[in-house]
């Protein structure tokens, strides 16, 4: 399959893998898509060990490295605050409204001696914390790099291109895509309301067409809602060059996706899903639970911005997760992950590969179909 997006990566099928998993991200690789590697959770030193990883298992095939960069965020007009100086920014109404959810739902306390973090899996989204990231990023040899947030900033795209690594910017509105061609971005995703984490408010439908139509001749990708053959199809029969899919790779043999969020993920419906700001502070869709209910509270202080609500809710998620597995406890009905509405087709665990090769098999089958449905004379 060629594609303007295929083409510009060197890969043989228009799938590219967003994934916190290294597993996943050489699997997809592997079967002729491009494992993209989600990094903004990483440290300099287990970036540098992934990066190792994939590279050894991939043997040259192109692979993807995802970060996190907002144009906007607390402590911005400093170029950026210490975690230190930001946690002694909370305020005590929303410390005190985490306590209570914990001790509402009966969520013991962290065991002394064990480290307390703050942030959400050490997530990395001021220019301090990525500076390092970007080091060891640009000393491997990735086939893509993405900014999940925001236009590129000017010194990634310089520093990007002068290592001739193409950039690609997701986008969840028109003015955002705009925007990202109009940086310097090589490709752009266009993320409808459907998808997992940040996301915006149009369906992938709407805003697929519009941006392929408003940033041409640059190739666009299809993102929200995309799991199966048949919505490959549908992206590329929108003006797509490609589709970015998330959520359908947390349910597969290789992820490393806690057992208790799995097992709810395997369990939902397409219809379980929700926007929220409780996690990161900006709208972002996961798994409806009675974490999500708390924050969406009327009586309660609503979220911090990012970076705040990450960090006041870091140590909170540690203790949660360590009792989430236990059937009927407090962390098992608040704990959450972000995923797209397609969860409700997420409901056999798969190795990766397999994943790959049906929605290929599917998408011909689409194809064919359509085939049929024209009449020639």
């Amino acid at each position: 399959m060629r594609t303007k997006a295929t083409e510009l990566v060197g890969i043989d099928l228009p799938i590219f893998a967003f994934s916190h998993c290294r597993d996943v991200v050489a699997a997809v690789t592997n079967a002729g898509g491009m494992g993209v590697l989600g990094a903004v959770a990483h440290s300099p030193e287990q970036l540098a060990i992934d990066l190792d990883w994939i590279e050894e298992q991939v043997k040259a095939k192109p692979y993807g490295v995802d970060l996190l960069v907002p144009e906007k965020y607390a402590g911005a007009d400093e170029g950026g605050l210490t975690p230190s100086q930001l946690t002694d920014l909370l305020p005590e109404e929303h410390k005190a409204y985490v306590d209570d959810i914990l001790e509402r739902y009966d969520v013991p306390p962290m065991p002394e001696g064990l480290e307390v973090r703050r942030g959400i899996g050490g997530m990395r989204i001021d220019p301090k914390s990525m500076a390092p990231l970007l080091d060891v990023l640009f000393d491997h040899r990735p086939s893509l790099v993405a900014s999940a947030l925001g236009p590129p900033p000017p010194h990634f795209l310089e520093r990007a291109h002068s290592h001739d690594i193409p950039v690609a910017a997701l986008a969840g509105n028109l003015d955002h895509a705009r925007r990202h061609a109009e940086a310097g971005a090589d490709m752009i995703v266009a993320q409808g309301t459907e998808a997992g984490g940040h996301t915006g408010l149009v369906a992938t439908m709407v805003l697929v067409p519009e941006v392929v139509d408003a940033v041409a001749p640059l190739p666009v990708l299809a993102a929200g809602g995309i799991a199966r053959g048949r919505q490959l199809a549908a992206g590329l029969a929108l003006g797509a060059d490609g589709v970015w899919c998330g959520s359908v790779w947390l349910t597969t043999d290789e992820a490393e996706t806690p057992p208790s969020v799995k097992s709810k993920f395997l369990a939902a419906g397409s219809a379980d899903t929700v926007r929220s700001r409780s996690m990161t502070g900006k709208p972002a869709r996961m798994l409806r639970t009675a974490w999500t209910d708390e924050w969406e509270n009327p009586e309660g202080p609503g979220p911090l911005p990012m970076p705040m609500q990450p960090i006041l809710i870091g140590p909170a998620l540690q203790r949660l997760a360590r009792v989430a597995d236990t059937e009927g406890s407090g962390g098992q009905q608040l704990v959450t992950y972000f995923v797209g509405q397609v969860v409700g087709a997420m409901n056999t665990v798969k190795p990766t590969r397999r994943v790959v090769l049906e929605m290929v098999e599917e998408f011909i089958d689409a194809v064919d179909r359509l085939d049929t449905l024209v009449q020639s004379d």
